[in-house]
């Protein structure tokens, strides 16, 4: 048991090894635009002067050319979103002025993640490389969720992800999506000639961490799903009846719905939470449902939202073991995982659109070491141009009748697009089409000529709110010695810990051992329990948004230091770099049997929220309703078809 740790022993040490590069984490909105007026490069990442980061030697880049290496609050970072805000709020109805800068485009996309890179792919692919594209983003790096975290330990690199994790679905890719990835040199059947994790990471399973805030005590409990269950319970900090009701609950094969057929029992378990199937059904007690409570099912749904067929279907949830339930046949897609996640699809397509950028980013095996100089992103000689740090405020039809949406196919100059720039100063460009791969909330926002019926189902999704905190470790040893990668830690400030796979690919090497730094990922997805899943979403964005850097960087010293504690874990020494990845508006929503009405599929809100709108078509994963990288790439080859189809050039 390790003993407490004090407020005044969580603060970072100035020698504790962390090299401060958070701009902007943690500033407040008004430091935030002088930072910018003063210094757009240094304070938001624009492209001055040689922005290359060395991802193969342990050379640290400037964190003010190479957005990759700043620490601090990342992801939805504060100066990446108010504006957007503004346009939400009203800040910009009307007429909406800024400073024409004369460019036309063939095509202007907003957003610059994955779906939207996609986007430009495919349009070049059908109508050549020289077609000129702009490609606005609100952040100061591209890839939208898949980002990339790159940190500089005692002379080597490391990098993990900050959003996206890996190449991995329910249901396999499509033609397109499998097309793309072998279009860009990734094999995603081949995982395990890269995947060194069972090696390095023998021995090490997963624990449930039980807080002393909570069950009075601080108490790792390792071996779950491997050791006999009566030897785990007895040790579970709960009371007798709980133990019991959870023992029953892992190891009673019992059909809790008799009576009905296997047929009927998946559609009933579909009508019920997983929190309902456990009191009602299984019979257990509110306390022993507690063990559940930092589990977050598929696409974040908790104990109390999640379908009680999802949790068995999705994560093998206990209750289930001795019952005959009618499922459907599915074969799910091959899983890959890159040190940065799928930051490499973003690198790979960014390679693609803008070669001098990352000239060694070819296939699978180079994309990770490969080195990105920013400053070339937006060059005027650039066929396709990506221009960072640019909130886009509005897209208007500027030709043909905006308010039926039709614009004839001979009009070259039909959309204006206006977007804000780092200093708070505004411009407009003109382009011949626009996709939207930025978030649906915005939308109705961003193109108010929209159909009221359109805009109000591109309102109804509620995204995910998902935090990622990156730490990298002096070692695993804290992590071994107690037996664990996977750490689910009930009422934690982060519901989940775990290791990142140790992955080595062309010239990057992730640990050999345990004795070398690590990465370890805290999850945090703040929610309100009682309410609706769209409700809960909201809450938990609002807590996110509210939480400053400093709050989460000493929830995370304060939790790991309970874990790990009586292993010899010293924070100070033990922590050498730590990122949060904040994502208020994280996942794409996806429906489910409790919350959402059952419709047809032409009927579902993202169906009516994805129609092309005269020039201008909707792609993005909110557009699919599913929180997947193929699907932001299928939406994307959608949506170029939908502006090849209103320019006539099908």
């Amino acid at each position: 048991m390790s003993e407490p740790v004090g407020p005044d022993d969580l603060s970072p040490q100035s020698d504790g090894g962390i090299a401060r590069r958070d701009f902007l984490g943690g500033v407040g909105a008004g430091t935030i635009l002088s930072l910018l007026a003063n210094d757009p490069a240094r304070a938001a990442g624009g492209g001055i002067g040689d922005g290359s980061g060395a991802a193969g030697t342990g050379a640290s880049p400037d964190p003010a050319r190479y957005p990759p290496v700043r620490t601090g609050l990342r992801g939805q970072y504060p100066g990446s979103f108010e504006m957007a805000h503004a346009v939400r709020d009203g800040g910009f109805t009307g007429p909406v002025s800024a400073t024409d800068t004369g460019e036309h485009y063939d095509l202007v996309i907003v957003g610059g993640g994955i779906s939207g890179l996609s986007a430009a792919h495919f349009w070049r692919r059908a109508l050549g490389p020289e077609q000129k594209i702009l490609i606005l983003d609100n952040h100061d790096d591209f890839g939208g969720h898949a980002k990339r975290n790159e940190f500089h330990v005692g002379g080597r690199t490391i990098v993990t992800y900050g959003g996206t994790m890996s190449i991995e679905t329910p249901f396999p890719y499509s033609y397109t999506a499998k097309g793309l990835l072998a279009e860009l040199g990734i094999d995603p059947s081949t995982s395990a000639r890269y995947d060194r994790s069972p090696t390095v990471f023998s021995g090490m399973g997963t624990g449930i961490f039980f807080d002393r805030a909570h069950f009075c005590v601080d108490r790792m409990v390792s071996g779950y799903g491997v050791r006999p269950w009566a030897d785990f319970f007895a040790e579970v900090p709960m009371s007798a009846t709980a133990r019991a009701d959870l023992l029953r609950l892992h190891t009673d094969k019992r059909d809790w719905l008799p009576g009905l057929e296997p047929e009927a029992k998946a559609e009933a378990l579909k009508r019920m939470s997983y929190r309902d199937f456990l009191l009602k059904h299984v019979g257990v007690g509110e306390e022993a449902v507690t063990f559940f409570a930092g589990n977050g099912y598929r696409n974040n749904m908790r104990v109390d939202t999640c379908p009680a067929w999802v949790a068995m279907r999705s994560h093998h949830a206990p209750g289930f073991a001795g019952m005959e339930i009618a499922e459907a046949i599915e074969a799910e897609s091959d899983n890959f995982h890159f040190p940065d996640g799928n930051a490499s699809i973003a690198r790979l397509l960014v390679g693609k659109l803008v070669p001098h950028a990352i000239p060694a980013a070819r296939d699978m095996d180079s994309v990770v070491s490969a080195s990105c100089d920013y400053s070339r992103l937006d060059l005027p000689a650039n066929t396709t141009r990506i221009r960072l740090s640019s909130i886009v405020l509005r897209v208007e039809h500027i030709a043909g009748d905006p308010a039926r949406g039709v614009v004839p196919v001979t009009e070259d100059k039909a959309v204006r697009v206006v977007y804000a720039r780092s200093d708070g100063t505004r411009a407009s460009v003109t382009a011949a089409g626009a996709i939207l791969a930025c978030f649906n909330n915005i939308i109705p926002f961003m193109v108010p000529e929209l159909p009221a019926p359109q805009r109000e189902a591109l309102r109804y999704a509620s995204k995910v709110p998902m935090q990622y905190t990156s730490v990298v470790l002096r070692n695993g040893h804290p992590l071994k010695a107690l037996g664990v990668k996977t750490v689910h830690a009930p009422f934690g400030y982060h519901s989940v810990l775990y290791l990142d796979p140790a992955v080595s690919i062309g010239e990057y090497r992730g640990p050999a051992s345990v004795d070398d730094p690590v990465v370890i990922k805290l999850i945090r997805n703040p929610n309100a329990p009682g309410l609706p899943r769209r409700d809960q979403n909201r809450a938990g964005r609002a807590d996110m948004l509210a939480t400053p850097f400093e709050v989460t960087e000493r929830e995370v010293r304060a939790q790991l230091q309970s874990m790990f504690g009586s292993t010899g874990f010293d924070h100070h020494r033990d922590i050498v770099g730590l990122t949060v990845n904040r994502w208020p508006h994280g996942y794409a929503y996806t429906y489910d049997t409790l919350g959402d009405p059952d419709l047809p599929e032409r009927d579902r809100p993202h169906v009516i929220g994805r129609q092309p709108w005269g020039r201008i078509a909707i792609a993005n994963a909110d557009s699919a309703a599913a929180a997947f990288t193929n699907a932001a790439i299928d939406m994307a080859h959608r949506a170029v078809g939908d502006v090849l189809v209103a320019r006539g050039l099908t």
